[in-house]
Parts: C-alpha cells; sequence; structure tokens
C-alpha cells in the first residue's frame, strides 16, 4: 500500500478516528465507537473500508490495525522522491545553503559567521554587477528571501558584497558566475 492510498484512507474523519483508536489500543468495533466517539454504524462502516483496503484486519467484530504499512509506505515515499536539488557545487557550501534555504526562502539567518558568508555570497547573486538598485528595489529583491530585509542588506553591505551610497546600491563583491 502507497502512502497516496493510505492518506486517502485517512482524508475521511470517520475513518481517521478508527484509525486512531484502534493505534491507540481498541480491538473492537465496540471498542473503537466508545475510544472515537462515534456511532457504531459509523465505525463498523469505516472498519469494512478500511479492511478492504487492507488497512485494518477485520475477523467479526475485532479489528487490528496493520502498523507496518504506515512504516513501509513512509519508506517507500522517501525513496521515490527525488534528491533536493544541490545549491552549490562546494559540498561543504551545499550543506550549509541545505541547512538554511528551503524553497528558495531563506528560513533564518545564521548567526554563526562562517554560515552567514555562505549565505551571503549566495544571496549576492540576486544583483547583477554594475547595475545599480534603489533601496526599495533591494528590499524587493531581499523579500524573496527572507522578511527581515533590513538585516539582509546590513549583513550585505557589512562584508563589502554590497555597496550603499545615498540610497543607491550595488554589488561590490562576492562571486560571480561566469
Amino acid at each position: 500500500m502507497d502512502a497516496a492510498t493510505i492518506v486517502g484512507l485517512l482524508a475521511d474523519p470517520a475513518r481517521l478516528k478508527v484509525v486512531a483508536a484502534l493505534a491507540l489500543g481498541a480491538g473492537t468495533i465496540e471498542e473503537a465507537a466508545a475510544a472515537s466517539g462515534l456511532p457504531l454504524k459509523d465505525v463498523a462502516l469505516a472498519a469494512r473500508r478500511l479492511a478492504r483496503n487492507g488497512l485494518v484486519h477485520r475477523d467479526g467484530h475485532a479489528l487490528a490495525l496493520h502498523t507496518e504499512l504506515f512504516a513501509a509506505a513512509a519508506r517507500a515515499a522517501a525513496e521515490a522522491t527525488p534528491p533536493p536539488e544541490r545549491l552549490s557545487d562546494d559540498p561543504a557550501e551545499d550543506a550549509v545553503l541545505s541547512a538554511f534555504v528551503r524553497d528558495g526562502r531563506l528560513v533564518s539567518i545564521p548567526a554563526q559567521y562562517s554560515k552567514r558568508r555562505v549565505v551571503l555570497d549566495h544571496l549576492v547573486r540576486v544583483f547583477e554587477p554594475g547595475i545599480r538598485y534603489p533601496e526599495r528595489e533591494v528590499n524587493a529583491l531581499l523579500a524573496v528571501w527572507h522578511a527581515d530585509v533590513a538585516a539582509l542588506r546590513r549583513y550585505l553591505v557589512d562584508e563589502g558584497l554590497l555597496t550603499r551610497e545615498a540610497g543607491v546600491y550595488w554589488r561590490s563583491g562576492g562571486p560571480v558566475d561566469v
């Protein structure tokens, strides 16, 4: 059984409550009804559907949840998931970036200098060398990455990656893709 099938079965609130009751120790339809607060008829219908799909073993009124199917489905889903896209060719940099960048956003600004520098070197690439940016445009570009644009701006300027003069910024450091 795959993860999508399990999720589909658990999408129904009654079936979810029955599975929860069984996971918590209920062993019969009556015990599952008492634990879930559902009417006996609803538990019987949910149990029938869960048994038909192989998630529950049903023997008369006795029910048993096949908990091993959850672990097997999770393992299969994890194996089928492609590895995350590498953010850097350097394995050490990629490890740092993978820890702080999720779905194209910076989840937090690293406190440790060396890690923060790796993240800033990655971030500064959104600024084209030779182009001057007004502060509002810098804020807009940085807001795509993280909500604290003032901190990012300050770090980029302090590290010499951006230079600021009269509210205008330009890229003055960091790696350049060629």
